[in-house]
């Protein structure tokens, strides 16, 4: 029987968070951390752990058949790969950034200087678009030290929250792309391992949908039920049930994460009382 070969990185910051996308998919993996290949009992699946930059190469030789790796690698590698789902987790993004005592963001500023960066496919694409001619510095880690010891006058690198340019004296000033993690796959995949990637699609987006949304539980006047459905409209109609008390009833549904205050100000707009809300687990439409 065919198996899916998952690249998975082997360390960083995507490592754990792509194993509890697999257990939430009800993947269950041993601790192969320190192994290249292991095996699942209950799903047709192999993962590989690798290193992060070379994940790419591997998807585009067909090595791997699929891959949890950020956007951001994926477009500085240009490779000839597709992504097939966005995860919504690990979010950054490639950004430029300056010593903090340079007030100005006009990416003029950078003509005829030097960025040090680790991403300079996706730094000289930007560069050309805006006709700055620069001097690009490749650096593979620790490209914020680079204004402080005299080798690069700005830097273009990964940002998360911003901590780190801050305690190294830099602020950001132009943001050339954001990512996130996303599953992708190699150029030729056969039809029995896209049967497979289907099948683990279908709970990706399970989970995904649950993470995103609310269950939610209220008690409502029957006369504004109307008006209550018509603020819900995650499912296809949401769940009405009469209570004892005459003239109200319980409604139930789901709603956005996205929108919860405003969705939840809405319903007491319109006579909603005692709100109750629920994390869900998954979530099959």
């Amino acid at each position: 029987m065919s198996k899916l070969k998952i690249a998975i990185q082997k360390s960083g910051r995507l490592y754990e968070e792509s194993l509890q996308l697999l257990k939430d998919c009800g993947i269950f993996v041993n601790n192969g951390k320190d192994q290249l290949k292991v095996s699942v009992d209950n799903f047709p699946m192999e993962i590989m752990y690798l290193r992060n930059s070379d994940i790419p190469q591997y998807l585009e030789d067909g090595v791997v058949d699929i891959a949890i790796v950020g956007e951001n690698l994926l477009i500085e590698k240009q490779k000839n790969i597709q992504i097939v789902q966005k995860l919504g987790f690990s979010k950054c993004r490639v950004s430029i950034a300056v010593p903090k005592d340079i007030e100005t963001d006009d990416l003029a500023y950078f003509q005829g200087k030097k960025i040090a960066t680790s991403y300079p496919n996706t730094l000289r694409n930007f560069l050309e678009k805006e006709s700055i001619t620069s001097d690009i510095h490749v650096i593979s880690g620790s490209v914020e030290i680079a204004p402080n010891i005299g080798l690069a006058d700005g830097i273009c690198d990964i940002v998360s929250s911003g901590s780190t340019l801050f305690k190294n004296g830099l602020r950001e000033t132009v943001t050339l792309l954001k990512s996130e993690a996303v599953l992708a796959q190699t150029p030729e995949l056969s039809q029995d391992k896209t049967a497979i990637l289907d099948k683990f699609l279908f709970r990706i987006k399970a989970v995904l949908k649950a993470k995103n949304s609310k269950y939610i539980l209220m008690n409502v006047p029957n006369d504004k039920i109307q008006k209550i459905a018509e603020v819900l409209p995650v499912l296809k109609s949401p769940t009405v049930i009469p209570l004892a008390e005459e003239g109200w009833s319980s409604i139930h549904s789901v709603i956005d994460e996205e929108r919860f205050w405003e969705v939840i100000d809405e319903l007491k707009e319109n006579g909603a009382q005692d709100i109750l809300i629920i994390p869900i687990d998954k979530m099959v439409i």
